[in-house]
């Protein structure tokens, strides 16, 4: 029996059992031999076949934004109309067949934006390669995901599944639970917060399956059995997501209204060029980047060219992105602009910088 067998079987056997008290140990367990066949599923084959050309583009600039979608919903076009790149568009499927790079420049910062092939259902196991665009969203710092806005919220429901069956969580939060292997001394479970979906015995089944029994497990907030099998599995990839609808022109205003009213989401129309601005607005600020300008004593701001610093940046980090040796050197700093009480404000490597603030270093 393949492990594409044994997948199907075990979520058969979850969709018959029901929910309640007396089988949710017997749910765990199943939802722990899912994971646990899921991940064999990614792993590469030992058998060498014929090596297929890689897919993965060199990662440049600021940040990476990776396009995911259906086939024919306007990735296409959309990297066409954002960045000087020309991808190939057209009425049929499956257009652009491997990745394609361009560079969005907005704000002094360059983003990269990767348009990758259209994924079918049954990507997560590897049909129309699908695998190899999932991994390179992997590296993304933020996924743009492309829906057509025609087709209402099936496309989105599906390409979550997708995407939740590798191991990408969008828009979620990594489960605040401690645990760590140990080499003896049996199962140390605890919890700071009142659980009401693990109990400790879900907890000791959850681990047997991944034959691990000596342990120390702390949760620190409320989380479910699928929470705490990401956090023992420990691949699993955190990221913001954006779902773009496009082709907003075709449908009614009631319908895009409903659509944008949606948590993370933008309507656009990449054909009439409708809403772009405003879709790179959020994408800066789901991107969490800030501009930070430099000055030399006794002259004025550079303001042409930014350092571009995500958002909770140090002094140090600063340092760090203008010379490795700077920071040993560091004397001290002056800080013009948001995160100052005053300016300027003499600060030390360990002061928080924010958007379009002016750095003035001291060295010794």
């Amino acid at each position: 029996m393949g492990i594409l067998e044994k997948i199907a079987e075990v979520e058969k056997e979850i969709s018959r059992t029901q929910k309640n008290k007396a089988t949710e140990y017997h749910l765990g367990l199943l939802k722990a031999k899912l994971a646990k066949y899921r991940a064999q599923l990614l792993e590469p084959s030992k058998s060498a076949g014929v090596k297929g050309e890689g897919f993965d583009v060199m990662k440049s600039g600021d940040a990476r934004v990776a396009l995911i979608g259906f086939p024919s919903v306007g990735k296409s076009t959309f990297l066409s109309l954002m960045t000087s790149t020309a991808s190939e568009a057209a009425s049929y499927e499956f257009t652009t067949l491997t990745c394609i790079p361009g560079v969005i420049e907005y704000k002094g910062a360059n983003i990269q934006l990767l348009d990758l092939p259209g994924i079918i259902e049954g990507a997560a196991q590897g049909k129309g390669r699908g695998r190899q665009v999932i991994a390179v969203a992997r590296t993304a710092d933020v996924v743009i995901m492309m829906l057509d806005a025609t087709k209402g919220d099936v496309q989105r429901e599906l390409l979550e599944k997708e995407l939740e069956s590798v191991g990408i969580r969008l828009n979620r939060r990594k489960p605040n639970i401690y645990f760590k292997p140990k080499k003896g001394g049996g199962l140390s479970y605890n919890s700071t917060v009142p659980l009401t979906q693990c109990s400790e015995k879900l907890v000791q089944l959850i681990l047997h399956e991944y034959k691990i029994f000596n342990a120390e497990v702390l949760f620190r907030e409320d989380c479910s059995p699928d929470e705490f099998i990401d956090v023992l599995v420990g691949n699993r990839v955190y990221m913001p997501c954006l779902y773009v609808y496009n082709k907003v022109d075709q449908i009614s205003i009631e319908e895009v209204d409903r659509l944008a009213r949606q948590p993370n989401s933008v309507v656009i129309s990449c054909g009439m060029k409708l809403n772009l601005d405003y879709l790179l607005e959020m994408l800066w600020e789901y991107l969490a980047l800030i501009c930070i300008y430099t000055k030399k004593r006794g002259e004025r701001p550079d303001f042409n060219d930014a350092i571009i610093m995500r958002r909770g940046a140090s002094v140090e980090h600063v340092c760090h992105r203008i010379h490795r040796t700077l920071a040993s050197q560091f004397k001290y700093a002056l800080v013009w602009g948001t995160s100052t009480k005053y300016s300027p404000q003499r600060v030390g490597l360990t002061h928080i910088m924010e958007h379009e603030d002016v750095i003035q270093i001291v060295k010794k």
